[in-house]
């Protein structure tokens, strides 16, 4: 994991690859625990014996399921030691590239695409690619905006 102290070590990172992750296991579990959350319960996600005869053989985990777990990654990957306050402002973009079957491994690489300067702190674009372990096309990219206060 990569320690940014302060806003020049963060400057300097700017257009740079933050690094990437450790690889976490999908269950089923926690796809029916996401669709229990969420509400979502399509067949597709949960239904273990139907979703057998599906073009993808199996369950997938929700796309969202992917896009909630770069909080995980983000902290493997590197930490913000700065600031009085980090905040999720939200995505610019979100594209989900590929299916993630239950019981495969994914990581995160991330990349810091911009740092800019506030009035009141810092704003964060950082650009996560979640890959399959075995996939060649990943299964989400996703520009994530933050917001360092103080």
């Amino acid at each position: 994991m990569q320690t940014i102290s302060s806003l020049d070590d963060l400057l300097a990172l700017e257009g740079k690859e933050a690094g990437t992750s450790d690889w976490v296991t999908i269950t089923q579990e926690q796809v029916d625990q996401f669709a229990d959350a969420t509400g979502d319960h399509q067949w597709i996600h949960v239904d273990v014996e139907r979703a057998k005869d599906s073009p993808f053989g199996g369950t997938i985990a929700h796309g969202f399921l992917t896009l909630s777990l770069i909080p995980v990654f983000a902290q493997q990957i590197f930490a913000l030691e700065f600031g009085e306050a980090k905040l999720n402002y939200g995505v610019d973009s979100v594209r989900f590239t590929n299916p993630v079957l239950v019981g495969s491994r994914v990581r995160a690489t991330a990349t810091f695409e911009s740092v800019k300067q506030l009035p009141k702190g810092v704003q964060i674009t950082t650009k996560y690619v979640v890959e399959i372990e075995g996939v060649e096309r990943p299964a989400l990219v996703a520009q994530q905006i933050t917001l360092v206060l103080g």
